[in-house]
């Protein structure tokens, strides 16, 4: 594994960090997010730092680069008393301004397992907006009751630590806007709740086995990097058998949250990139498929895997488009031509009889066997290509015949 993935010098340099001014932290800070861009804990610390100092427009820079990417509740706390902190004297406006802070923050992460503490944030923020006229205080006061109520109606049927908190102060809230109507409302959430609280009780199991403090590193196959791994494949298979029985977009969200988190930490593992963008497109979603794989080939530019997948699923949309993005995965693949590998000579070329014809695959053929890095898997390659799929085994015939004058000493050629 290369060095600056070491983690204990990551650690170092974070806890050097935390005692610099911020103007001496920030490229540390910067290094650190350059080699570990899911470190949520690293864009806390950072963001912390600024915010000590007020420097508003650098924190509201920062979250933007973070958020999305580190679906993390402490991270996405420092976020919304950041909003709070900034919106606190702007009155009305300002009050407003932190709702969408709460939405849009819950909308992201309000179905991790530690977001009991903000949808109770979120909730004693609802019942504390101030009424502003006298004369509209009963319909602000129902509007108000109504925004509590849903939030804690959302609350309760999501797995967390602290659904039963939730559950109990949603009855207290019910029967102190009206007993009358408790009753009803009480009785039909209530299998909801416990449908929710059983599968807390499973998912934690799954949960409980992921260190949340991982940083994400290449594979160096170690044993409990292993675990890791394990242990998130059966949290997302967990997820994706839909315990809660809820319906399949919410379904499918909660999957793909479960992915995201996944990839703070296995970020630089193919297989799961590839396993995400796949269930998107089994999905149906195929846009946001070609997304995964596009976000994962910034992660890892090198993986030749995650670049045939996303050719083929570019490829696969149908009509091939106008700036050919398989295409140009195929030769990014083979890059100059001079250390072209066999694999990407010989998929090139059957993309190019899939997409333009028999001529182009030929054409590209010639060009490749003049290449000197061209082994004979090429020839083999192309000459059943012509037999099998062009049913022409006069052209097969000789490819072999010009293969075998080039190849005549290797023994897999001869016994192909």
């Amino acid at each position: 594994m290369a060095d600056n993935y070491s983690v204990e010098a990551a650690e170092l340099l974070a806890n050097e960090a935390l005692h610099l001014p911020i103007l001496e932290a920030v490229p540390i800070y910067e290094q650190l997010l350059a080699t570990f861009p899911t470190a949520a804990k690293y864009w806390k610390q950072y963001v912390e730092a600024h915010m000590a100092v007020n420097n508003d427009d650098a924190t509201k820079q920062l979250f933007s680069r973070c958020l999305l990417n580190c679906l993390q509740i402490p991270l996405w706390r420092c976020y919304i008393r950041f909003i709070r902190k900034v919106n606190e004297k702007k009155g009305v406006e300002g009050l407003e301004e932190t709702r969408k802070a709460f939405d849009f923050m819950l909308s992201y992460v309000g179905a991790d397992i530690a977001s009991g503490p903000v949808w109770m944030e979120y909730i004693t923020f609802l019942k504390s907006m101030p009424m502003r006229v006298q004369a509209q205080s009963t319909q602000e006061e129902s509007q108000r009751m109504t925004a509590v109520r849903k939030a804690y109606q959302k609350a309760i049927v999501t797995p967390t630590h602290h659904v039963e908190q939730l559950w109990k102060d949603y009855e207290n809230f019910e029967n102190s806007v009206s007993r009358a109507l408790a009753k009803g409302l009480v009785s039909e959430y209530q299998p909801k709740y416990n449908s929710a609280r059983a599968v807390y009780r499973e998912q934690k199991k799954y949960v409980d086995e992921i260190d949340w403090n991982m940083l994400a590193v290449p594979p160096s196959g170690s044993y409990k990097e292993e675990l890791q791994w394990m242990a998130w494949k059966r949290f997302l298979a967990f997820e994706k058998g839909n315990p809660q029985r809820i319906d399949s977009t919410s379904a499918n969200k909660r999957i793909a949250f479960t992915y995201e988190q996944c990839l703070m930490y296995l970020y630089h593992y193919p297989d799961i990139w590839y396993d995400y963008a796949t269930w998107h497109a089994k999905s149906g979603a195929v846009d946001s498929a070609i997304k995964v794989f596009q976000r994962a080939l910034k992660a890892l530019p090198d993986s030749e895997m995650l670049k045939y997948a996303y050719a083929e699923l570019e490829e696969s949309r149908g009509a091939i488009q106008v700036e050919q993005p398989a295409k140009k995965v195929y030769e990014s693949l083979l890059g100059d031509g001079v250390n072209a590998t066999a694999l990407s000579h010989i998929q090139y070329i059957r993309f190019l009889r899939r997409t333009e014809g028999v001529e182009a695959a030929r054409k590209y053929f010639l060009d490749a066997r003049k290449s000197p890095n061209c082994t004979y898997h090429v020839f083999v390659a192309y000459a059943m290509m012509a037999f099998c799929l062009d049913k022409d085994p006069k052209v097969a015939h000789n490819v072999f015949e010009v293969g075998l004058k080039r190849f005549m000493h290797e023994p897999g050629y001869i016994l192909e």
